[in-house]
């Protein structure tokens, strides 16, 4: 099926360029246009998007080439953006920076998409010498297509000058010139950026979109995008199976924001009505047939979540009944026994899975993994192998006593090959590090939902 989709990336150098706060700005000018605007994030990120929907009034989505399958990439990304007027798509790190090989770079999915690439250069403490870099950029790959760049945290009008003349010699365009501005800055936190779900401020977004109106050619932009050719997408094939619905909790708070939204599509795709609560908030939990707790910041919010009793109670109860639930890195946490903060004080959490968990100082482990089912599960068949990634600052340590848990997963590392075993399943309760995007494993989404659905029949004939 061939669509036309204006769209356009804006990559960068290096991390910590700017780009998350560009593009924030960018999309609120956009929208400040009248544009309806279609924003996408490169690579596993749940923050950036969060800034990117306060920005343009619509959910993130993220495009990842090693989550899901190139051509589910191009689907999801053609089926959210069909109505869009522009989709401005954030990269990740560096242009060519990514997994093993190169997977899932910003380059290779701008490549994947046929979309121009706009380069942000974080130009302090240099000169002529970002007109290097930025040919350097444009010849590495000649598939890529830079179509000009935005000069970044500039110092004077002289610094832009002599910038802008060294480009001019090699007729690469400047899109925009931004100056330096300390309150432009987003406040972050051990994982990257504060999430929105604790940062609603719409006054920082609203100077943002003020900062690039003002400082970027948001029209050359557009027109850039619109100059992006035909797309070649696969036509979506709707789910045939059993669309009985079930009704699945999704853990969603302060604590718990961590759920791309296609993974809820394909959810609901399946036959699943998603019940949200706050397992900081709620006294217990709704009528359901499932419960999901995604990942997030638990650790910020320990105490509190340990209070919390009742609910914790229910879970129980749920768990052992037989509800399946499934829980990712932060809801694995939760679901533990105890959580140690950063500063060593020790909360008690669910006690349904058999270890306890401690914030370190130091990232414990980034990267894309593949996970292999180590029996059968709410996800799967025994030997089922499904791709992910993990992000964390904790660990697992195995609690010691006696278990009728066994190790979830066997995990092999996308760059180097290192396998270990993580994670717990016990009956229908499957948790570990693993983040996954349930456009990339379907088949898991549906032995989850038909799970949910035999624990409905089973409750309803009692």
């Amino acid at each position: 099926m061939e669509c036309n989709i204006p769209r356009v990336v804006i990559a960068a150098t290096k991390s910590g360029s700017g780009k998350t706060t560009i593009v924030t700005g960018l999309l609120a000018a956009l929208k400040q246009k009248g544009l309806k605007v279609q924003p996408y994030k490169v690579g596993p990120d749940y923050i950036d998007p969060g800034y990117h929907r306060l920005a343009s009034g619509q959910p993130s989505h993220n495009l990842d080439s090693w989550l899901m399958p190139k051509e589910t990439m191009k689907e999801v990304f053609a089926l959210s953006a069909a109505r869009s007027e522009l989709a401005v798509i954030e990269g990740v790190m560096g242009l060519y920076d990514g997994g093993s090989k190169g997977i899932s770079s910003t380059a290779e999915i701008a490549r994947l998409l046929e979309a121009p690439v706009v380069l942000v250069i974080d130009c302090k403490s240099m000169g002529a010498s970002a007109a290097a870099l930025a040919l350097g950029f444009k010849m590495y790959d000649k598939d890529v297509k830079l179509a000009g760049v935005i000069l970044n945290r500039l110092g004077s009008d002289n610094h832009e000058r002599i910038i802008r003349e060294a480009l001019e010699q090699l007729d690469i365009p400047v899109l925009g010139a931004v100056r330096r501005n300390d309150e432009l800055i987003m406040p972050e936190r051990h994982l990257g950026l504060l999430p929105v779900e604790e940062n609603q401020e719409q006054e920082i977004i609203d100077r943002m979109g003020e900062a690039m109106a003002s400082q970027i050619d948001v029209e050359a932009v557009i027109n850039i995008g619109r100059q992006a050719p035909p797309m070649q997408v696969p036509e979506h094939q709707a789910d045939d199976g059993d669309l009985s619905r079930v009704r699945i909790g999704i853990a969603r708070d302060e604590a718990f924001s961590f759920y791309y939204p296609e993974s809820i599509r394909i959810l609901e795709e399946k036959g699943a009505e998603i019940v949200e609560f706050s397992p900081l908030n709620d006294s217990s939990l709704p009528q359901v047939d499932g419960l999901i707790f995604g990942g997030g910041f638990p650790e910020m919010f320990a105490e509190q979540l340990s209070n919390n009793k009742e609910l914790i109670a229910d879970i129980r109860e749920a768990a052992a009944k037989g509800m399946p639930v499934y829980a990712e890195c932060g809801g694995f946490m939760f679901l533990s026994k105890a959580m140690e903060d950063f500063d060593g004080k020790v909360f008690p959490m669910c006690d349904i899975l058999p270890c306890r968990v401690k914030m370190n100082k130091k990232l414990q482990m980034v990267g894309y993994v593949s996970a292999q089912l180590q029996g059968d599960s709410i996800l799967g068949k025994q030997g089922t192998v499904i791709k992910g990634h993990e992000f964390h600052f904790s660990t697992e340590d195995e609690d010691g006593g006696k278990t009728d848990a066994q190790r979830a997963f066997l995990f092999t590392r996308s760059r180097n090959g290192a396998q270990y075993l993580g994670g717990y399943s016990k009956g229908n309760v499957l948790g570990s590090y693993l983040h996954l995007h349930f456009a990339g494993c379907p088949e898991a989404v549906a032995s989850f939902v038909a799970r949910c659905r035999e624990y409905n029949l089973k409750i309803s004939k009692e």
